[in-house]
Order: C-alpha cells, then sequence, then structure tokens
C-alpha cells in the first residue's frame, strides 16, 4: 500500500467506529436520519426510501436512497460517512438480485415494488450461532 491508501485506511478505521451504520444492501429500506441547517438553527429529518445504488469507495463511499414524494420520484445520494449524517436504520429487507437498481425509475406503482427478503433473520441467527460456538 503506498502512503495515500494507507492514511485513507487509517481514516476509514476510525469513522467506522464513530458512525451508526446498519448494515444494509441494495434493494433494503432504510432511514437515514440527517442533521439539517437551518440559519442558526439545527435539526434532525428523516429520509426513508429504497436503496438503489452503493458505491463501495473506502472513505468516500456513499448510496442512494429514493422514494415517491407526491407522485414524484425523489432520489438523494448520502455520503456513508457523511458527518450530516447522524444515523442508518434499516426498516425492511429487499430480495433484489441487481447491484444497481436503475429500472425503477421508469416503473410506477405496484411494478415498482421490491418483495421482502424472509430468509435474513435465520441467516442472521447462524451468524451469531457461530460466532457464540
Amino acid at each position: 500500500m503506498n502512503l495515500l491508501q494507507k492514511i485513507e485506511q487509517q481514516q476509514l478505521d476510525k469513522l467506522k467506529t464513530v458512525a451508526k451504520v446498519a448494515e444494509f444492501g441494495i434493494g433494503d429500506t432504510v432511514t437515514v436520519n440527517v442533521k439539517v441547517v437551518e440559519g442558526s438553527r439545527e435539526r434532525v429529518q428523516a429520509y426513508q426510501g429504497l436503496c438503489i445504488a452503493r458505491k463501495n469507495a473506502g472513505v468516500n463511499s456513499s448510496f442512494t436512497v429514493r422514494k415517491i414524494s407526491y407522485g414524484e420520484g425523489v432520489e438523494r445520494v448520502f455520503p456513508l460517512y457523511s458527518p450530516r449524517v447522524e444515523s442508518i436504520e434499516l426498516v425492511r429487507r429487499g430480495n433484489v438480485r441487481r447491484s444497481k437498481l436503475y429500472y425503477l425509475r421508469a416503473l410506477r406503482g405496484k411494478a415498482a415494488r421490491i418483495t421482502e427478503r424472509t430468509d435474513y433473520e435465520t441467516v442472521a441467527a447462524k451468524k451469531t450461532e457461530a460466532k457464540s460456538a
């Protein structure tokens, strides 16, 4: 590793200890609590939607969340380790077979639904069982 990669890895290790990031992937419905500054006041705003893309690039990692607001599709890209992102909470897991769900932009209503993944509870239980054993 060169010097730049070493520094980036150190920063990433620091950020992982501080950031409240849930384990989530593409197709999952997440709630992102974002700090919003309005003048001198600061508040936390929740943004809930479907994670349609994720970019894993170390410190520069980001993810895209899409939701329908008043009949209009709204997408927002969040840096994963931003100090503005207070927390990321997993609402439900989705069963998808692609890494980018950009095709959902063209779909409306029931056609844009993602089926819920039901096996994740048993997988999580097996992982904790294996760790304790």
